[in-house]
């Protein structure tokens, strides 16, 4: 009975593991696992059906020696560059309209929130006809004001503010964020500002902005991030002169057309060493400009 009783207590110390050992497996198997082996995979040759052959840096030596890597990089860059920005601004301004208490709001709440709940190959083709250089709804409606419209994705110089135009298409979906960190705000803030003889602008870069930051703050990552990942329209529309050409698109084309996944592996690693690094930068750099309200000041 006392051996019973011991085996007991022992097993009962790690009952607490049993619990947590299927979790405990499936981030060993499908994420710890899959990690090492991509490590492994961007240091060889490899076609799916051949044997991985290790090849050493030569992959990565091979990427910076790539006209086309340095293109698609140069590519989502800039398209981050304007498209991360815009649409925070964007955002941020619809969520300032919809912060009102008139008839119907949640209507055009739902409208604007719309977009960020339809699926990504259904925006592409939406788009594709919306920017038509013939029959599409833009350049039908410059025509209307005698514009030409110009050929948005079969020109070169259109492509980029093309991708930029469908971002902000989808700005309503950041709104919720927005709206959530507006009503947090403190009524009486803006009641002692009134009363102080603060106008709206005053108010809003006084109180509103700076509460707001760590809302700006989280969409920031999270949108250099999306940026840097865009994937399904890019894919789908392409654009003239390799102007369409994303990193993620150009990763997809090494993996799945030419079956050379060493190099497409060592493609994803430096694009996670690139966020990595934003990330880390806009972290660091928080500091300076995100208010919290623990802060002292």
């Amino acid at each position: 009975m006392k051996q019973k009783n011991k085996l007991y207590k022992k097993l009962k110390k790690y009952e607490g593991y049993l619990f947590i050992l299927p979790w405990m497996l499936g981030m060993l198997l499908f994420t710890i696992g899959p990690i090492l082996f991509a490590i492994y995979i961007g240091f060889t040759e490899w076609k799916i059906l051949t044997k991985p052959n290790f090849i050493g840096f030569q992959n990565y030596i091979d990427i910076f020696h790539d006209e086309n890597f340095w293109n698609s990089l140069m590519v989502t860059v800039k398209y981050a560059v304007f498209a991360v920005p815009l649409g925070i601004i964007t955002s941020l301004t619809i969520a300032i309209l919809m912060n009102t208490e008139i008839k119907g709001i949640r209507f055009f709440r739902t409208v604007y929130y719309l977009p960020a709940v339809v699926s990504g190959v259904a925006v592409a083709l939406l788009w594709r006809w919306v920017l038509d250089p013939e029959f599409g709804l833009i350049n039908l409606l410059l025509a209307q004001i005698g514009i030409q419209g110009p050929g948005w994705l079969s020109d070169p110089d259109w492509v980029l503010p093309s991708y930029i135009l469908m971002a902000l298409w989808g700005a309503g979906g950041g709104m919720i964020t927005y709206l959530v960190g507006l009503r947090e705000v403190p009524q009486n803030l803006y009641e002692a500002a009134e009363i102080d003889g603060a106008g709206p602008l005053t108010k809003f870069f006084k109180i509103t902005l700076p509460l707001m930051t760590p809302i700006l703050f989280y969409n920031l990552i999270m949108g250099i991030i999306g940026a840097f990942r865009k994937f399904t329209d890019a894919y789908i529309l392409g654009g003239a002169g390799n102007q369409g050409k994303f990193y993620l698109v150009y990763l997809y084309d090494n993996a799945f057309k030419y079956f050379k996944m060493g190099y497409a592996t060592a493609l994803a690693w430096i694009l996670f060493v690139i966020i990595f690094l934003l990330t880390l930068i806009i972290f660091k750099s928080s500091s300076l400009w995100v208010y919290y309200e623990s802060n002292d000041d």
